[in-house]
């Protein structure tokens, strides 16, 4: 019942999260990684010392790659980012390194900009797609919940808690990118679109526990107010809630400070994002059903 009672209060830090979030993203953006603009990605290993960047801009500068990204990775190694190569320069690129230094390439990654288009779009689909069918489920599910709020109101409230659910982690991730050199990858959609199916999950057991309840009050001709039924239903499902938050985050940082650098931005998306899920569940979704029905109400 305290967070029904203060409910205010989780709605102001909800719209602080939401506009710090979005600071992020309008200030510093997300910059797109070869898998959106298309381009090659190089990652070189050096055995003894490694060169500064400008010495290796330097030695690739006779290839005629044009403006190319170097960045240092690690101790030892550097990446390479630059329109897309053929194997001509690809190779060329590699000999220039290697003329005045031992090096290993590590990785090579090379997109088309056609092809990195149409990832964006199909990224953009998916998105969509899933955000569609999940209100779309919702209001299906609770199609016989009609006081004080229709089906489709669940429905609505659940994508509305499921954007604010995407935008605070990308929020994170723009100021993560702009301090870190980090990129958005393809890694980064399927952690958004894992979210979305995590979120919802806590967000339908807590709905699902208000159906029951609704469905219970009317039986026994209760005369539980509809705000006491949603902070009893909140109560019922906390500790589910919780618990199953605290094992993800369990496993989650053990990815990061354990598992390889290629999934340590996934398992960083998805940490922010299953803790702003589990605020979400808990302190937003339900209690928003209350202003939504005095709003039926009038």
């Amino acid at each position: 019942m305290y967070i029904i009672k203060h409910r205010a209060l989780f709605f102001w830090i909800t719209g602080v999260m939401l506009a710090a979030a979005l600071g992020a993203i309008a200030v510093w953006g997300l910059p797109r990684s070869i898998d959106f603009t298309g381009g090659s990605l190089m990652q070189v290993g050096y055995t003894g010392n490694r060169p500064t960047v400008a010495t290796i801009q330097e030695e690739i500068a006779p290839v005629g790659l044009g403006v190319v990204s170097v960045r240092a990775v690690g101790a030892d190694t550097v990446s390479l980012r630059s329109r897309t190569m053929t194997p001509a320069e690809h190779d060329a690129t590699l000999a220039a390194l290697a003329k005045d230094a031992s090096t290993t390439e590590v990785a090579y990654t090379s997109v088309g900009p056609a092809l990195g288009s149409q990832f964006t779009n199909k990224a953009l689909w998916a998105i969509f797609a899933v955000v569609l069918v999940i209100m779309l489920y919702i209001a299906f599910a609770f199609r016989k919940v009609s006081r004080p709020v229709p089906g489709w109101g669940y429905g609505f409230t659940v994508v509305a808690m499921l954007i604010i659910d995407i935008i605070v982690p990308t929020g994170f991730y723009a100021a993560y990118c702009h301090f870190t050199g980090a990129e958005v990858d393809s890694l980064f959609i399927v952690a958004l679109l894992s979210l979305l199916g995590y979120c919802v999950n806590d967000v339908i057991v807590i709905f699902d526990r208000v159906r029951e309840n609704l469905a219970k009050n009317s039986r026994v001709n209760s005369k539980e107010s509809f705000e006491d039924t949603i902070g009893r239903s909140i109560s019922e499902t906390m500790t589910r809630s919780i618990n199953t938050s605290l094992t993800v985050v369990l496993a989650l940082l053990a990815l990061i400070y354990f598992g390889a650098d290629t999934t340590r931005n996934f398992a960083l998306v998805m940490l922010v994002g299953v803790a702003a899920g589990t605020f979400s569940s808990i302190a937003r979704s339900a209690p928003l059903l209350i202003p939504i029905a005095k709003w039926f109400a009038k």
